[in-house]
């Protein structure tokens, strides 16, 4: 689940930063890489970003809350030195 996390946050931002540069500068960048909005690349790309804002909106509410992104990791003490 923590890769799935991972892997959401990196498509909402790219997604976000396409939507800040098409606002800014009326450069769509996901058109410019494949040739066209409705491209199936394009199409593709969008869908899978969708799919990754969806995930990490319903990502919480499966683990109670919580949003991983770390694996559990397990400390182990150190013995204590007389």
């Amino acid at each position: 689940m923590v890769i799935a996390n991972l892997i959401s946050y990196v498509l909402v931002l790219l997604g976000a930063l396409n939507w800040g540069m098409y606002g800014i500068f009326d450069f769509n960048l996901v058109s410019a890489i494949f040739m066209g909005p409705r491209s199936v690349g394009s199409i593709i790309v969008y869908s899978l970003i969708a799919l990754a804002s969806i995930w990490l909106i319903i990502s919480p509410i499966i683990t109670n809350g919580a949003l991983k992104l770390r694996g559990n990791r397990v400390v182990r003490e150190k013995p204590a030195e007389n």
